[in-house]
């Protein structure tokens, strides 16, 4: 499905949200500012929106990012190679729940928008947790369900009804973002995440909704 959709991810992802994504994810990863880690792992990069803004927010020597789908890697290498960042940046094709890094290597890890993703949740959790350096930090952006009356009704319908249309007229693949709706549903978000952060061994700092609850940042620590 994701590679699919992979020519069409960007230009969806930006406008369904109204431009807020990037807004979102410059504000997770500012959640790393005062750490200022040097080697970092993003999780389900995609097409490296999010490696491309850690270099430019943090200045680490080291990004990786790794993602399962092949053809949004290769969008992603295009736009690293357009602003000359081959050598901080490196995207590789991976699973999150069997990472090619040896024990303790990262110092920070992102997930923005892929957690729930993972085939088994806690496994990748536990994954990432393996190769992340002792006291380093987990930060993960993921949609969440506004509780608030009357928004909740309105995310709901745009969700369901309104953003699935949009999306299979312009990507074509009828599954994509009809699956976005259910994923998001299926997904244990607030406290219900954080227990499962620390059912994975992680110590839970902090959590932050975003846009009155559309999405959650999420701080944890090795």
């Amino acid at each position: 499905m994701f590679n699919n959709i992979a020519p069409y991810y960007d230009f969806l992802n930006h406008f369904l949200s109204l431009g807020i994504d990037r807004k979102w994810r410059r504000t997770a990863l500012r959640q790393l500012k005062k750490k200022q880690p040097k080697v970092i792992l993003d999780v389900a990069t995609g097409t490296a929106d999010v490696a491309l803004e850690t270099v430019r927010l943090l200045k680490p020597k080291k990004v990786i990012g790794v993602d399962i789908s092949r053809e949004m890697l290769e969008v992603g290498r295009e736009k690293v190679a357009r602003v000359g960042r081959n050598k901080v940046i490196e995207l590789k094709e991976g699973d999150s729940e069997n990472l090619p890094f040896a024990d303790n290597t990262f110092d920070a890890i992102t997930v923005a928008f892929g957690v729930r993703n993972f085939e088994n949740l806690q496994a990748g959790l536990q994954e990432m947790r393996r190769v992340l350096k002792n006291g380093g930090t987990l930060v993960v952006l993921e949609f969440s369900r506004p509780k608030r009356f009357p928004f909740k009704q309105l995310f709901n319908f745009y969700f369901k009804n309104v953003l699935p249309l949009i999306g299979r007229i312009t990507s074509r693949d009828p599954k994509a973002y009809s699956y976005l709706y259910h994923s998001v549903q299926a997904f244990p978000d607030g406290d219900d995440f954080l227990k499962v952060l620390e059912k994975s061994a992680y110590k839970c700092e902090y959590y932050r909704p975003l846009t009155m609850g559309i999405c959650s940042i999420y701080v944890a620590e090795k």
